[in-house]
């Protein structure tokens, strides 16, 4: 049976309490025949800023470096508010992304059919929701130079953050979203502001130069990133693939998140390059560290295991298992398990633990 190393990485808020959940399931799985996993665990963000004074440490990105994949829980909170900007929490998943070349976030949005009255929208708009977000993830304006606040002459401040991007970082993003298109609906949206943005002129022309060389079979359309965001809020299931840059996919898979019903629903995964078979991946929920609910357990736990399940898929080739854990997670809802953040009025919800007991009672439901 093969052996799978993974560093766990739980973090700060509510990272501890759902990456205990996927712990559970990583032992089920192990018991199970499936595979096996060799995890170790260590500290990022706040955590291992109070421990070590930065919010990622040496040891703990080789060992990120080494694993076979990255399962990564929240960073931040209010008690790390006063750092440095180069210090705080989130720094040290910034730096993950970029140490690890993990260049490209899928992010699916998908709406359970139990979970349709959950969303802001109407059901007919959402039931049935089945989209992924492919957003670049190492370039644009999270990352360009210059990135300053300088005071001027005369006094005032002025502050300057920098959109950059290559041809060649906007093609391996494209050959992402289209490749992932073929295993779906065939379909790609590519959102980006060309009309006010050379930045976007150059996605444009790009992407649309991969297509015609590289993927003529696969349908492309191109969408102004602020009519995207309205349009997935007015028609989301016309949208199968949506690829876009830095800075929109962080806006436009949070618009997309919340169509499900909750941020607490949705996994993601970071990718990078393949390289003699292999690719380095981290996998995280969307959700953020939550310190209001933090240590209560009250936080909804299916976005980590989600995010199991996508590393199953895209790190591991498990696909059957991939499909069973997610079988799981939609058979729980459908028996009406609810954490407090999707329970509608009058349905008494359960904690973390309690949604993650449910969860591996489904996935021995096909044994029994």
């Amino acid at each position: 049976m093969a052996t799978h190393k993974i560093l766990l990485l739980p973090g700060d808020g509510i990272g501890p309490e759902v990456m205990r959940e996927v712990s559970k399931v990583l032992g089920w799985l192990t018991r199970a025949g499936v595979a096996a996993f060799e995890t170790e665990t260590d500290l990022v963000g706040g955590a291992a800023l109070d421990a070590h004074g930065v919010p990622l440490s040496e040891d703990a990105l080789g060992r990120a470096k080494a694993a076979d994949a990255v399962l990564f829980g929240a960073v931040g909170g209010p008690k790390w508010a006063g750092v440095p900007y180069a210090r705080r929490p989130e720094a040290g998943l910034l730096r993950l992304r970029k140490d690890l070349g993990l260049f490209a976030n899928l992010r699916p949005a998908i709406c359970y059919p139990a979970l349709a009255d959950a969303s802001a929208l109407k059901r007919e708009l959402v039931e049935g929701l089945d989209i992924v977000i492919v957003r670049e993830l190492t370039g644009g304006v999270y990352f360009g130079e210059p990135k300053e606040i300088v005071t001027l002459e005369d006094g005032q401040k002025r502050a300057v953050d920098t959109q950059v991007y290559t041809s060649g970082e906007i093609e391996r993003i494209a050959a992402v979203a289209f490749d992932l298109a073929r295993k779906r609906r065939n379909r790609v949206a590519s959102a980006e502001k060309h009309n006010v943005m050379k930045s976007g002129v150059l996605w444009k022309e790009v992407v649309t130069r991969v297509h015609a060389e590289q993927f003529p079979d696969v349908g492309l359309e191109h969408v102004l990133a602020d009519n995207c965001a309205m349009q997935l809020v007015r028609n989301p299931k016309q949208y199968d693939v949506l690829v876009t840059d830095n800075l929109f996919g962080d806006i436009l898979s949070d618009v997309a998140a919340m169509l499900t019903g909750s941020l607490g629903m949705l996994p993601s995964a970071s990718l990078g390059a393949v390289e003699n078979g292999t690719r380095r991946a981290l996998y995280e929920p969307v959700h953020g560290s939550a310190p209001d609910i933090a240590g209560q357990n009250l936080a909804n736990p299916i976005a980590m295991i989600g995010s199991l399940a996508m590393a199953l898929r895209y790190s591991f080739g498990l696909v059957e298992a991939a499909d069973l854990l997610e079988g799981a997670i939609t058979r729980t809802l459908a028996a009406g398990t609810r954490t407090r953040d999707i329970a509608g009025p009058g349905v008494n919800a359960v904690g973390t633990a309690e949604m993650g007991e449910a969860i591996l009672r489904e996935l021995d439901a096909p044994a029994r």
